[in-house]
């Protein structure tokens, strides 16, 4: 789900569920060397991606100032932060976690 400002509080800091947000951009090759652990993860998690040349404010707000960062939100609050190429594995295991407790 790609989100936006808008949909932002409904999506993550609502949510009930874990989300994983993926920050990213079109033109970061590493951003895209992600996307098959980011498509994967979503089959199994709630998985958002917010593009920050679209969403400048939103990403200002949680300090991305490097991509891509995958941040783990739980009951609306960053539960893990990811700077770079993060395995799938890692992800994962954290997204499992949050959503059992």
């Amino acid at each position: 789900m790609l989100l936006h400002e808008f949909n932002w509080k409904k999506e993550v800091i609502q949510s009930t569920d874990p989300v994983l947000v993926d920050f990213w951009a079109s033109w970061c090759p590493p951003c895209r060397a992600m996307n098959p652990t980011i498509e994967a993860l979503a089959k199994d998690f709630k998985v958002c991606k917010v593009n920050v040349d679209n969403n400048q404010e939103l990403a200002a707000h949680y300090s991305i100032s490097s991509i891509p960062v995958l941040l783990i939100f739980k009951s609306g609050q960053i539960a893990a932060r990811h700077v770079g190429m993060t395995p799938e594995a890692i992800l994962r295991t954290e997204m499992q976690k949050m959503s059992q407790s």
